[in-house]
């Protein structure tokens, strides 16, 4: 018995009578024998408590787990019986073996009927009420005839955990040996079959084509498992050997990126390769197809995501309710905060360092590269100048697409100016994205330009630009002329009427071109004309003046009554 177990001798009744009277007081002298019978049992000095059974007790057990409670044994007796399952609180499970019975009984049915079966068909087993036969117009128990066979008595079947969850519980084996059975038969009707149709082409002569049906094997139209190549694995029927193709073909394998042993290092059991095998070649990681597996987890959000995770468990150590599956949001404002008042005092920090210490001229200083003309970068050139060791410093691209020639043209948009205008140098023409048409566009382009110098009057504003000491000439010239000559009536006149006539003419072409304008809009966008006839120049007063009265503003409150 262990610690603090009180070991009482059973009364001279026997075992069964157990003594409900209180056990006596233990004096001093039997308490000081009993915890030194207790050490010397915790030592292995003393042999240790049997209980009833014949088992040895453990004397290191606690006293609140060895001690028996009064209400099942009040003799206190040495035992551990209590704190073992009570056989007679244990439920009673089926084993896995049993299963409802199916079908009927087989002994011999009934000849005449029985009292208390059913009075439809005779069956022991159930009334009438529960009968599943058809209702007869007459019952057995009037006609004594066509007993039913008694169904078998259900039994009350109580299954443990794993009992109620047993799928195959009630499976009959001989079920399946139905089912080869019948396959081998079709299996012998096949070969039949095939035997009979090779002896009628051998009595009918066609002996090469039965050679080659013979060789054939695979000409059943069933294919069985066997014979079949599952996707994945290449198996062979003959000689039971399954190749698995785990890799694409067109793939490189990882291990032959590079065949330098000391490269990154290639794990043959989780095929992995864990670091760039290209590291110390000279190639960028983004231009190769395959950088290592760790390229993968460093790249896209994965670097922010830990740092958030980081900043989540360092504001939760300072106080701060954040978590970054639980308050996603909230953590990332607060991060955003966080940076913004960190990039704030790093700046107030580095402007009062330099408030105080000054030396701003330094951090303002053009970086070294371009001081002294020179790099550490080691680069070295072939006699052909291409690059044999390092990397070339890239030269800086436009966004914009360049040297892209379209329309038949061999100079690219901008090539050629002249008189304030661009063009192609190729053909001269000033309009964009126009068809080129090389030397015969130049000659037009050449006599264009001369018959332009040669006309008077109305296309002055063709000719080349004046320069501001000319205008300024000009104009002391013309204020010499009023002074000494009287500037008449009559030429005002003439003047302001050609120039109304002139704007009238402007409007009305202004209104043809709108109207024009117009059709053109409403027409399909694969029907419209292309813009190949434009005038390239610059319009005139009158032109301008037309298209500003001619102009619609859609914020003009007075926009809808234009029209009318």
């Amino acid at each position: 018995m262990a610690s603090g177990a009180v070991a009482n001798t059973p009364p001279v009744g026997g075992a069964n009578d157990v003594s409900l009277e209180e056990p006596k007081k233990m004096t001093r002298e039997d308490w000081r024998k009993k915890k030194e019978l207790e050490e010397q049992r915790k030592l292995g000095n003393a042999p240790a408590e049997v209980d009833e059974e014949g088992k040895d007790i453990n004397p290191h057990i606690p006293q609140y787990i060895s001690s028996v409670p009064w209400y099942i044994d009040p003799s206190k007796r040495p035992t551990l019986k209590h704190q073992r399952p009570q056989p007679e609180k244990q439920k009673q499970y089926n084993s896995s073996g049993d299963w409802y019975k199916r079908g009927v009984q087989e002994h011999a049915v009934a000849t005449r009927y029985r009292k208390g079966a059913c009075e439809n068909c005779g069956a022991l087993t159930h009334k009438k009420k529960d009968c599943m036969e058809r209702p007869r117009k007459v019952g057995a128990k009037y006609t004594g005839m066509n007993i039913a066979p008694d169904e078998h008595v259900q039994p009350q079947l109580m299954f443990d955990y794993d009992g109620k969850r047993d799928r195959w519980n009630g499976y009959n084996p001989e079920e399946h040996m139905k089912i080869v059975e019948e396959y081998s038969k079709v299996d012998l009707a096949k070969r039949t079959l095939k035997a009979q149709k090779l002896q009628e082409e051998l009595a009918s002569g066609k002996l090469e084509q039965v050679e080659r049906d013979h060789n054939s094997e695979d000409e059943d139209e069933d294919k069985y498992a066997d014979d079949i190549d599952m996707p994945g694995q290449n198996f062979d029927s003959k000689r039971r050997i399954t190749v698995r193709n785990l890799r694409i073909r067109e793939d490189i394998a990882k291990y032959l990126r590079n065949l330098d042993p000391n490269s990154a290092y290639y794990d043959p059991k989780t095929r992995a390769m864990r670091e760039n095998p290209y590291a110390n070649t000279g190639k960028n990681p983004d231009e190769v197809g395959y950088a290592g597996d760790n390229f993968v987890r460093y790249t896209g959000d994965t670097i922010s995501m830990a740092q958030t995770q980081l900043f989540a468990w360092e504001a939760y150590d300072k106080g701060s309710e954040v978590h970054l599956q639980a308050d996603p949001t909230k953590l990332e404002l607060l991060y955003k905060s966080f940076k913004v008042k960190k990039e704030d005092f790093k700046a107030q920090q580095k402007e009062s360092i330099l408030e105080k210490y000054g030396g701003q001229e330094h951090l303002d200083a053009p970086p070294a590269e371009l001081l002294l003309a020179q790099t550490e970068d080691y680069v070295e050139y072939s006699r052909h100048g291409t690059v044999i060791k390092g990397q070339e410093k890239a030269i800086a691209c436009s966004k914009y697409e360049e040297d892209v020639k379209i329309n038949n043209h061999t100079c690219i948009w901008g090539s050629y100016w002249k008189e304030g205008k661009w063009g192609y140098k190729c053909c001269h023409s000033f309009v964009k994205y126009s068809y080129c048409t090389g030397e015969a566009g130049k000659e037009i382009a050449n006599t264009g330009a001369s018959l332009m110098e040669e006309q008077p009057g109305e296309e002055e504003h063709v000719t080349k630009p004046k320069t501001l000491m000319e205008i300024h000439q000009e104009k002391q010239k013309e204020k010499k002329k009023k002074k000494h000559k009287k500037s008449s009536n009559s030429d005002s006149e003439g003047e302001e009427k050609k120039k109304q006539e002139k704007l009238k003419k402007a409007l009305n072409a202004e209104e043809a071109r709108l109207l024009h304008v117009k059709e053109i809009m409403q027409l399909d966008e694969r029907k419209r004309p292309y813009n190949s006839q434009y005038e390239p120049r610059e319009p005139t007063e009158e032109e301008m003046e037309a298209y500003r009265m001619k102009r619609q503003r859609p914020d003009d409150p007075m926009a809808s009554f234009l029209g009318q």
